[in-house]
């Protein structure tokens, strides 16, 4: 199964190229669901139908639904929560602190997560395409498994002891059942995140400079989270008026060559193809409407074979004499704001405002960093092996 993440910023038409995306695959035979995680509900929109929280048919090999998140967290959190206060009242925390602890940042996107985790495992699905949020949205999205793993595993840290002393009762151990599982949950939650053969994301964006710097950060912070990207499309460019006269025709030629040169600088800057859809005059609502949409994008070509397969992993560890190279692979532009900080084990780096704690393989542990550049192929560390004295060797 395959699944294909559509975002980008708000109003570069993601819900509609995503939706067009689905109704190309179903029509090709491929048993095929899209889902909305986007508060906006637009897919239902898109497709003219009404959707709910199960898969509706829309077509012949399509299924669409929306995951309400506010719904989910309403129906599903509060048990949950419970068993996080049990638990933590058994730590030694007052009560206020204990409620405090079990108010978790992003839970409605997570369990939106998990929401699409469980349709796309539900069903005969070959392909599932998901409808994300914009950007800011999407990468807060796919980074919670991870933070919110570290939350638990700090949080609950003091239980583990009493777990291990048999100084917890029978409530407590079912609470802390309920942690662990929700732990293995989002274990599983990002490696299907991070599975290149499996997921990837497809940025969608607009050819003006602004959304573009965005779209560059953005492969940044989803290189750093380890989620591949496949593929840029280029929405509403401009159509092409090289036979026309008069003004608007003029206006239209020059509008469609500042377009052509803001892409141009950004498949320069990257390794991925940009994928170009024109302005249509009619917004293309129901499945014969995107069919004829994702002409354009595709031609007769399979949607998923656009894609750019899995570059090089996000770590790459080389020798160089005594020292060891690690590279970290992120698509870094002239002007990213990079900041790098050890913690014990881990690398804290931070790219324009996108942190991640990257774990140091064993090879560098006991090892120091003594340089560090950005270049074409990303961040390049070089650490130095050190003495018991945990000086750098000469």
């Amino acid at each position: 199964m395959r699944i294909l993440l559509f975002t980008g910023k708000g109003g570069v038409g993601k819900t509609t190229l995503a939706a067009a995306t689905a109704a190309r695959l179903a029509a090709r035979g491929t048993k095929t669901l899209v889902v909305s995680t986007d508060p906006a509900h637009s897919l239902a929109d898109a497709y003219a139908t009404p959707l709910g929280p199960e898969p509706s048919e829309v077509d012949a090999a399509l299924f669409a639904a929306h995951v309400d998140a506010r719904v989910l967290a309403d129906r599903s959190w509060p048990e949950l929560r419970v068993a996080l206060r049990t638990l933590l009242d058994r730590t030694g925390l007052d009560a206020l602190d204990a409620e405090e602890l079990t108010v978790l940042p992003g839970v409605d996107e997570l369990l939106a997560l998990t929401e699409v985790a469980r349709l796309a495992r539900a069903g005969p699905w070959e392909v599932v395409v998901v409808d994300c949020g914009p950007t800011a949205e999407t990468l807060r999205l796919l980074s919670l498994p991870e933070a919110v793993a570290g939350y638990l595993d700090r949080a609950f840290g003091g239980a583990k002891g009493l777990l291990a002393g048999g100084l917890l009762g029978g409530e407590a151990r079912a609470a802390t059942d309920s942690i662990r599982a929700l732990a293995r949950h989002l274990s599983g939650l990002r490696a299907l995140l991070t599975d290149p053969t499996t997921t990837s994301v497809r940025l969608v964006l607009t050819p003006e400079r602004l959304v573009v710097a965005e779209t560059r950060r953005t492969l940044g912070a989803l290189a750093l989270r380890g989620v591949h990207v496949d593929a840029l499309v280029a929405n509403r460019l401009v159509p092409r008026a090289s036979r026309w006269r008069g003004p608007a025709a003029s206006w239209l030629r020059v509008r469609r060559g500042e377009q052509d040169g803001v892409l141009a600088e950004l498949e320069a800057s990257c390794t991925l193809t940009v994928h170009r859809v024109e302005h249509r005059a009619a917004e293309p609502v129901g499945p014969a409407a995107l069919l004829a949409l994702a002409d354009d994008l595709y031609g007769e070509g399979d949607p998923l074979a656009i894609g750019a397969p899995p570059g090089t992993p996000l770590l790459d560890i080389t020798a160089d004499g005594d020292d060891l190279v690690l590279t970290i692979a992120l698509p870094l532009t002239d002007h990213a704001a990079l900041d790098l900080a050890r913690v014990g084990d881990d690398l804290a780096v931070t790219v324009d405002g996108t942190r991640r704690l990257v774990a140091l393989p064993p090879l560098l542990r006991r090892r120091s960093v003594v340089d560090a550049e950005a270049g074409a192929t990303g961040l390049v560390l070089r650490f130095a092996q050190t003495t018991e004295s945990g000086e750098e060797h000469p």
